[in-house]
């Protein structure tokens, strides 16, 4: 081991290097935040645009349906934008995804049907799917070797800024009960102004045009396909061809495990507090568990403030403990080798989803502190290994197909998605979110299993 490779892993980083990093922050920060107020305010926007109560199944179709969208249009847009920016460089790429995004997201408060939010869904998605895959591959291009790993957790750790955004906006506009209720005189409902809010991160498109520039390993990769047919930029078919089939197959199936985990059990976390909450609000109107679902809709409507504060406030532990374990992925993989730390998540993380959705949330005596010290470590296992995308897909491919090949994977595991949510948002008895989590669970076993079969990158340069 060099003296280079003995050196802390900052020593050395540039200020524009510091500058790359914080840009790509910045805008997976804002890329999270355009798909989790949705999931913050969902029990809100569905029902208003359906005219009935949260408890109505056809709200948890819908919102199913919304998600499914949401999944297939990332899937589109990481693959076309992550084309894109292997072919006409990652800044350009970067700024087109950003506008996306903001502007789809900000359409999003003028939807009037529910089939409008599963469309815009779609589109606000093709910005997000897409701006992930160019900012990652940006990171790691940019950033030496001992400081790879850790600066691309760093990347993708900053997403729970995004998510605790998402929370205080709704939670101020929906569950502060003045401010709630002033809107509503005002014929305003608060979650829109939560969707408006998503046209700010267009503004960032100004500092990546003044600041940033093309990675010098993108330059040389362009350079040499001028000059030889055979490393031409951005060629899909290309992932499927012997030398990166292997790396693709392992890379589609993590992420497809991640992201249907991620959406069918991760964010359900926030129903634990509420679940609680609930219950509470129905024993101070002195209304049985077993009454009809409209009579427990008045009640929880009476209440509406506080139950969204205690949903709030379960989403907001199990985002810290997600953000921890997201930010400590690359120096676990650095210990444990990538394919360890991706192991040891995966099994905790089953066991975690186990332990919540059968054995917690459904005994009425587990207390708030309960909930409040485990959220944060089922949120480090659910959702830390989501840093691994970040960290090992830019690994697997080279330069001239690294954009394409980390869009790909992390984003047609989007598909998978979209086909679990179309399945639950087809059932004619939609399940309750608990239910759904406990279907998913043994998914973390199959990934588990199946990075069994991919490289090990510790410790190596990123091939040309």
């Amino acid at each position: 081991m060099s003296d280079l490779d003995n050196k802390p892993w900052y020593d050395g980083i540039t200020r524009y290097q510091w500058l790359v990093l914080t840009v790509a922050c910045l805008g997976w920060i804002f890329d999270v935040f355009e798909g989790q107020v949705f999931v913050a305010s969902m029990q809100d926007a569905m029902p208003d645009l359906l005219g009935t109560s949260p408890d109505d199944p056809k709200v948890s179709g819908w919102n199913n349906w919304a998600f499914g969208s949401f999944m297939l249009g990332g899937a589109v847009g990481g693959i076309f934008f992550g084309m894109m920016s292997d072919r006409v460089g990652r800044t350009k790429t970067m700024m087109i995804t950003i506008l996306f995004y903001s502007a789809f997201t900000c359409v999003t408060a003028f939807a009037q049907q529910p089939w409008h939010m599963v469309v815009l869904r779609f589109f606000v998605a093709m910005g997000v799917g897409g701006e992930w895959a160019v900012a990652s591959a940006m990171v790691a291009e940019v950033m030496p070797k001992r400081a790879r790993a850790i600066t691309s957790s760093i990347f993708h750790a900053s997403s729970v800024f995004g998510t605790l955004l998402a929370v205080a906006a709704i939670s101020l506009l929906i569950g502060n009960q003045e401010l709630n209720a002033s809107l509503a005189e005002k014929g305003i409902d608060g979650w829109r102004i939560g969707f408006a809010i998503g046209a700010l991160p267009a503004l960032l498109i100004l500092w990546i045009r003044w600041k940033l520039k093309e990675p010098d390993s993108w330059k040389a990769a362009r350079e040499r396909a001028k000059n030889d047919p055979t490393q031409k930029q951005g060629r899909l078919g290309e992932l499927f061809a012997k030398p990166q089939l292997r790396s693709t197959l392992v890379g589609v199936t993590l992420a497809t495990v991640g992201l249907v985990t991620f959406w069918g059990i991760h964010i359900y976390g926030k129903n634990a507090l509420m679940r609680n909450t609930q219950a509470e609000v129905l024993r101070i109107e002195n209304i049985p568990t077993d009454a009809d679902k409209a009579v427990k809709a008045v009640a929880y409507e009476k209440h509406k403030s506080k139950i969204k504060s205690s949903e709030m406030l379960s989403m907001t532990f199990n985002t810290i403990g997600g953000g921890l374990g997201l930010i400590l992925f690359g120096a676990i993989s650095n210990r444990m080798g990538r394919k360890g730390a991706f192991i040891m998540y995966h099994a905790v993380a089953f066991v975690m989803v186990l332990i919540l959705f059968k054995v917690l949330i459904p005994d009425p005596e587990t207390s708030n502190l309960t909930y409040m010290i485990f959220l944060p470590v089922f949120g480090f296992f659910t959702l830390g290994m989501h840093a691994g995308y970040a960290v090992y897909f830019p690994e697997l491919y080279p330069t001239r197909l690294r954009g394409t090949g980390a869009g790909f994977c992390f984003n047609m595991g989007r598909l998978g998605t979209a086909a679990a949510f179309f399945f639950f948002g087809s059932l004619a008895t939609p399940l309750l979110p608990e239910q759904q989590a406990l279907w998913l669970s043994p998914l973390y076993i199959v990934g588990l299993v199946v990075v069994l079969f991919g490289k090990e990158t510790r410790g190596e340069e990123l091939p040309d």
